[in-house]
């Protein structure tokens, strides 16, 4: 069954980095697109940035452009996000999700981001 495994996630200041991962399995990770997306506190959910499923296209939202890095591994099942300059207000719960005919989502890792 398809399954999306995020990790990476945790506590850090302000101005510092982390990289999230998403372990795929149960479906060929290089037929379809990708994309990272969050969750804070008492807000709707919302597109983080998508990857195509060559990786030739990446789409970001303004908010994080110039600091978060989504990849791809096809090989390795995975797919990344490198989070750069981190700010209090990147601090949600990150999910990964799978697009296509059926979309699945992953149970998410609480990204914190403290002063």
């Amino acid at each position: 069954q398809v399954q999306l495994i995020e990790s990476g996630g945790g506590l850090v200041q302000a101005g510092g980095s982390l990289r999230l991962s998403c372990e795929a399995s149960g479906f060929r990770l290089s037929s379809y697109g990708m994309s990272w997306h969050r969750q804070a506190p008492g807000k709707e959910r919302e597109l983080v940035a998508h990857i195509t499923n060559t990786g030739g296209n990446i789409t970001y939202v303004d908010s994080v452009k110039g600091r978060f890095t989504i990849s791809r591994d096809n090989a390795k099942n995975t797919v990344y996000l490198q989070m750069n300059s981190l700010k209090l207000e990147d601090t949600a719960v990150y999910y990964c999700r799978r697009g296509g005919d059926v979309e699945y989502w992953g149970q998410g890792t609480q990204v914190t981001v403290s002063s």
